[in-house]
């Protein structure tokens, strides 16, 4: 299918962040909020979706389906945005401002997702 250039880029960012979460599952893992169980599974699953969801960006047939995922994930994803802000621990040695430019970045990246639905 032929569709712009930063559809694919989506695709390959969200491709590499899921990888990530396998390369370095601790760094995830650590700022998980304790009331989710089973940090370790979620930490597999949520990278092994971004993974999913990026490859089935570039095709036609999945393509929608993708971007109402993506969407659902990155709202999802706003628990542990939301937990690091909550004590100096659950920041994990980030800046306070970083993770407060997390939140807008996420409404925007949940906005590049969505502006795909016309395609």
């Amino acid at each position: 299918m032929d569709y712009p250039w930063h559809l694919y880029l989506m695709a390959g960012m969200y491709i590499f962040a899921g990888t990530m979460h396998f390369a370095f599952p601790k760094a995830y893992i650590r700022i998980m909020p304790p009331y989710i169980p089973h940090h370790g599974l979620m930490v597999y699953l949520s990278g092994l979706a971004e993974i999913v969801l990026g490859i089935g960006l570039c095709f036609a047939v999945t393509k929608n389906i993708s971007i109402y995922g993506i969407i659902l994930m990155l709202t999802i994803f706003f628990i542990v945005h939301f937990y690091m802000l909550t004590s100096k621990k659950a920041a994990a040695g980030i800046p306070k401002w970083i993770l407060l430019l997390r939140v807008p970045l996420q409404f925007g990246l949940i906005y590049w997702a969505y502006w795909y639905l016309r395609l």
